[in-house]
């Protein structure tokens, strides 16, 4: 990762790219969809590193978008919108969130039932979703770690507007945006040497937990700096967009 941004947009700005984004979406889902059966040991363990590390393997995606659940629609728009607009490939986070949660219900199907078959152990259901968890932090941490920028989607839906700290309900959130204040910070001229050689809790309702969230080391942009940083690309058709998004916020030095 290079650079973050926090993105103040609204619903409709991006409402026209959703089916394109939708076809972004949608081949990260199939990705990402892999049977549990191929992570299973002979002896029905599961191989957590192995699946940790496979989530994402086919996915390559310049940019990562953190968002609300509740702005899913928007930001697979958004992603649609940079995918057509810059041909940029955008990792949208809540690609992951559903599959964890039918991971974690086929595991505890077949693991942490008890005895009757018709309810769960609160003990083996406690353990299997902090492996889980434990599992897709890990991910999430590779793919932000791979990814050049991550974009947060900075909603009423994602932040607490009401408190004058900065407040996420959301757990992945609170950590994604942890992730990208001390990830390896990696110069957009490894991705050209790159080139030259050819990344479950928002549904609960009785417990609101808040978390603290810093986003002061994310440049602040808006729609309009969106549709700035189209009309500089367009100027500059040689340029990286990103390159081209950066050196407006001065965050090149060359």
């Amino acid at each position: 990762m290079f650079s973050g941004f926090s993105l103040e947009i609204r619903n409709e700005d991006f409402f026209s790219y959703k089916v394109k984004g939708d076809e972004q979406f949608n081949s990260n889902k199939r990705i990402i969809e892999a049977e549990i059966d191929k992570f299973m040991f002979k002896d029905g363990a599961i191989d957590g590193s192995a699946m940790q590390e496979s989530w994402f393997p086919q996915i390559n995606a310049d940019i990562f978008i953190s968002h609300s659940h509740a702005d899913e629609d928007q930001a697979i728009a958004f992603a649609g919108w940079i995918k057509g607009e810059f041909g940029l490939n955008a990792f949208i986070d809540s690609s992951v969130w559903g599959y964890a949660d039918k991971l974690l219900k086929k595991i505890d199907d077949e693991f942490c039932k008890n005895p009757d078959g018709s309810t769960y152990s609160y003990e083996k259901r406690n353990n299997s979703t902090s492996h889980v968890h434990m599992m897709l932090s890990t991910a999430l941490t590779m793919m932000i770690d791979k990814t050049e920028c991550v974009i947060f989607l900075n909603t009423p839906n994602s932040i607490d507007s009401t408190e004058v700290i900065n407040r996420t309900k959301s757990p992945w959130i609170y950590y994604e945006i942890g992730v990208t204040k001390s990830i390896r910070k990696k110069e957009p001229e490894e991705r050209l040497k790159e080139i030259i050689k050819k990344g479950i809790f928002e549904n609960a309702q009785a417990l609101s937990i808040k978390y603290n969230l810093d986003i002061d080391h994310l440049s602040e942009i808006d729609h309009s700096d969106l549709l700035d940083w189209k009309r500089a690309s367009i100027a500059t058709k040689d340029e990286h967009p990103l390159d081209t998004l950066y050196k407006k916020h001065g965050l090149l030095g060359y």
